[in-house]
């Protein structure tokens, strides 16, 4: 169990915190491209690491990602006019360019030179795949962007998703990391005959068929990777293989695909965004809803595609239908006749996992649970982010991956493989597929 200042480091991550400090070092997914479609496009307000601020595409098509407050007086340059290479505050005028300097005062008279020594809070802004990354970290040269393969595609290849979440960072994380709640949340009222063998690919059959496994995890030089196996054949055991990359990556082994990351990314303590992002290939299983309404009340129960639903508040991008405030659209009736995707939950698209992810509390208490063999990925996941954060805060260590964007290359795995068989260290090839022979990662 971990220790109460265990627990606050790995849920606070505002400015000057442990958690804080290290994840801005890294490179974090803060938006899609179509959040800000064009030149001069209106602002958008952006909540990162408890920071409260505004993005613009400027005449140019360069991003930019401010501070809300305008350094004047304080008004937000979310009222800004995104114009000529830059953001107006409305209030006297002040003018910042993408880099956070200003470059007009219109409001001080002709000989004043002050705007020289004037400049907003700024950060750095990387545009790729689809995806628009910040860092907001100390280094003036920043790390690479992460070798995320999904993100690395050319567009037309690869999907993006995204829905926001009503509690801390951490807990959203740990369902992603807890591959075992899928056979019963996601396919609980699912049997394996109802899976053609021909079409599955991944052998999602034996994870119903068996819906406990043991577990086995290893630290990696991106995190852990964890492996849990059922019984398969008489001969034959299925594995699957997940990874936890740092700082607030997931890479699962999900029936619809393998090449994806998931990022859940703090917008403050108690708010997060979750990123879900894959190589779209026309070979796959459809991606699962869920079942269950696709759009209620103009928005949708599952992942939102659509940055047009999205509101100009700072917790309104990418929400989803199915809240606290409705019980996450519940149908008790679907839930007691187990039918469709409602069956065992009755819970929609992704309120399955919102639903049980928030209703644990925005910031979950974690010394009331009781871990069990199904929690041994989600403890070494704990673990790991507390010692490398007190790490970095104590003597600088750079964290895990954070120079090294090959890395991310690795993908998660379904396989079956012969009895007593390890299976994470059986997989490797399979893991780490995207490389050639020569770029392989030692170990």
């Amino acid at each position: 169990m971990l220790s109460k200042e265990e627990n606050e480091i790995l849920t606070r991550v505002g400015p000057g915190t442990v958690m804080g400090d290290m994840m801005r070092e890294y490179w974090m997914p803060a938006m899609t491209s179509d959040e800000l479609p064009a030149p001069d496009c209106d602002p958008v307000r952006l909540k990162l690491l408890g920071e409260d601020l505004i993005a613009f595409r400027a005449t140019s098509g360069k991003i930019g990602v401010v501070g809300n407050s305008c350094p004047h007086r304080g008004a937000s340059l979310f009222y800004g006019r995104n114009e000529e290479e830059g953001l107006r505050c409305v209030y006297h005028g002040w003018k910042f360019d993408t880099d956070g300097h200003c470059v007009d005062m219109p409001s001080e008279p002709p000989e004043s030179r002050y705007l020289e020594k004037v400049k907003t809070v700024t950060y750095q802004v990387q545009e790729r795949g689809g995806l628009i990354w910040v860092y907001m970290g100390a280094r003036s040269e920043p790390p690479p962007l992460p070798s995320l393969i999904a993100n690395m595609q050319a567009e037309g290849d690869y999907t993006i998703s995204a829905y926001y979440s009503e509690c801390n960072w951490m807990q959203s994380l740990e369902g992603d990391y807890d591959t075992s709640h899928v056979s019963w949340l996601h396919a609980g009222a699912r049997q394996p005959e109802e899976i053609d063998e021909a079409t599955d690919v991944t052998f999602e059959r034996y994870a119903l068929k068996t819906r406990w496994a043991r577990h086995f995890v290893t630290d990696t030089e991106f995190g852990c990777t964890s492996g849990n196996n059922r019984p398969a054949e008489e001969d034959s055991t299925y594995w699957r293989i997940a990874h936890f990359l740092f700082p607030f990556y997931a890479m699962i082994p999900a029936s619809f695909r393998e090449k994806t990351f998931i990022a859940v990314v703090p917008m403050d303590d108690e708010n997060c965004m979750r990123w879900h992002m894959s190589v779209r290939s026309s070979s796959e299983p459809a991606r699962p809803g869920f079942g269950g309404p696709a759009i209620v009340d103009g928005l949708p129960t599952s992942f939102h595609l659509n940055a047009s639903r999205n509101g100009t508040g700072w917790y309104d991008r990418f929400k989803i239908a199915g809240v606290r405030g409705n019980d996450y659209l519940i149908d008790r009736e679907a839930q007691r006749a187990k039918v469709g995707g409602l069956g065992w939950s009755g819970l929609p698209g992704r309120g399955q996992d919102n639903g049980m992810t928030e209703s644990m509390g925005v910031i979950y208490k974690r010394e009331q649970e009781h871990l069990a063999v199904t929690d041994t990925g989600i403890i070494r996941m704990r673990r790991l982010l507390v010692k490398h954060a007190l790490a970095f805060r104590e003597d600088g260590t750079p964290p895990p991956a954070v120079d090294n964007p090959e890395l991310y290359k690795v993908r998660s795995v379904s396989t079956l493989l012969p009895n007593d068989i390890n299976g994470i260290e059986a997989t490797q090839d399979l893991q780490w597929g995207a490389f050639s022979e020569e770029e392989q990662p030692a170990g």
